[in-house]
C-alpha cells in the first residue's frame, strides 16, 4: 500500500546501509524521498565503498517513489540550508519526513583500547560526522514541519538500550541521537511534530555481507561462522518500520522515545524482504546475553521516567 503517496521525506545519509534500505521503504510506500550523502558516481567519499547516492535515487524509483540524489556534506551548514531551500521551492514549502541516519564512523572506530588510549581527533570527528551533522540537518529541517503543523524526524541509532558499546565515542555518538530525539520531542511536540529514535538489528548491511563473503542471497551460508547471523535483518526491514510510522496517524503518541525495527514489525505486522520477521530482542533473550534482563529493566525505568517528565511538559 502506497500510504505515503505525495509526502516528502530526506534521508541524509541514503549511500548505502540502514539509509539506503529506508529510502527505499519509504519510496515503496510512495514517498518522494531525497537521498542524500557525499558518495556521487565517479567521485566517492567512502574509501573503496562503491555505493551512490545516484543508485539509491534509483532503486526507491524502482520501489513505486520517486527518487532525488542530492550531494550534500551534512557537517557543511550552508550545504544543508541550500538542500532545504531547494526542497521548499520543488515541493511548495512541504516536508513530512527526516531521516537522520548520517554516521560515517567506519574508519574511526577501534574496539579494544581503552579511552584514554583512542586518538581524540578521530573521536571528534565521529562527533562531528555522526551528531552534529543530525542537529546542523533537523535545524534546517524543523521550521518546514513547524510552518505546516506536521511531520516526523528519525533518529537512526545502534541498539535500543543503554548498555555500553565498547567504544566510548560510539557509546556516545549513538546514545547522544537517542536523547536528541528525546530532546527535539519536547520541543515540537506543541507543534504537532514528532521525533523518534528508531534501531535496527544485525542489520546485513553490504559492509557486513561483504565481510562475511556472502551476498543477499546466499546470506545464510556465514551463520555458520557467526550463528547470531541467523537472527539478521536486511536494511528493508527498518525501513519499512520507519514508513510505517509515517504514515500513522498517531505517530505522536511515540514521540521522545526509542524503537528497535523488530517492535515495530509487531506492532505493525511488517516482514523483511524474504517475508521473515526477524526480533533481536527476543533473540538476545533466547540465548541469554548477559545482563539482558537487568538492561531491560534499567531502560523500561529510565523511560517510564523520561515519559512522566513529557507529559508534564
Amino acid at each position: 500500500m502506497k500510504n505515503l503517496e505525495g509526502k516528502v521525506a530526506v534521508v541524509a545519509g541514503a549511500t548505502r546501509g540502514a539509509g539506503r534500505g529506508i529510502a527505499c521503504a519509504l519510496g515503496e510506500a510512495g514517498a518522494i524521498v531525497y537521498c542524500t550523502g557525499r558518495s556521487v558516481r565517479g567521485k566517492p567519499a567512502t574509501g573503496s565503498r562503491p555505493e551512490t547516492i545516484e543508485e539509491t535515487a534509483e532503486m526507491v524509483t524502482s520501489y513505486g517513489g520517486q527518487g532525488i540524489a542530492v550531494r550534500v556534506d551534512h557537517t557543511q551548514e550552508k550545504e544543508v540550508e541550500s538542500l532545504f531551500q531547494r526542497i521548499a521551492d520543488e515541493q511548495d514549502g512541504r516536508l513530512d519526513v527526516v531521516v537522520n541516519d548520517i554516521w560515517g564512523g567506519e574508519d574511526l572506530t577501534e574496539f579494544g583500547p581503552p579511552f584514554w588510549e583512542l586518538p581524540l581527533d578521530k573521536g571528534f570527528l565521529m562527533l562531528e560526522r555522526a551528531v552534529h551533522t543530525h542537529i546542523i540537518t533537523s535545524y534546517y529541517a524543523a521550521p518546514l514541519m513547524v510552518e505546516r503543523q506536521k511531520g516526523l524526524i528519525v533518529e537512526v541509532t545502534d541498539g535500543n538500550n543503554f548498555g555500553y558499546r565498547g567504544n566510548l565515542f560510539v557509546d556516545l555518538v549513538k546514545t547522544s541521537v537517542i536523547r536528541l530525539a528525546y530532546a527535539m520531542a519536547t520541543e515540537l511536540r506543541k507543534y504537532n511534530v514528532s521525533a523518534i529514535a528508531v534501531t535496527p538489528g544485525f542489520m546485513r548491511s553490504e559492509a557486513i555481507l561483504e565481510g562475511f563473503g556472502v551476498t543477499e542471497a546466499n546470506w545464510r551460508e556465514a551463520v555458520d561462522h557467526d550463528p547470531h547471523f541467523i537472527a539478521s535483518e536486511t536494511p528493508l526491514y527498518v525501513g519499512r518500520g520507519i514508513a510505517a510510522l509515517a504514515s500513522d496517524a498517531n505517530v505522536s503518541a511515540k514521540s521522545g522515545r526509542v524503537f528497535g525495527s523488530w517492535e515495530l514489525a509487531r506492532e505493525y505486522d511488517l516482514v523483511d524482504a524474504d517475508g521473515r520477521r526477524p526480533d533481536w530482542d527476543a533473540y538476545m533473550k533466547e540465548i541469554g546475553f548477559p545482563n539482558y534482563e537487568r538492561l531491560k529493566r534499567c531502560d523500561e525505568e529510565f523511560y517510564s521516567y523520561w515519559v512522566g517528565l513529557f507529559d508534564e511538559v
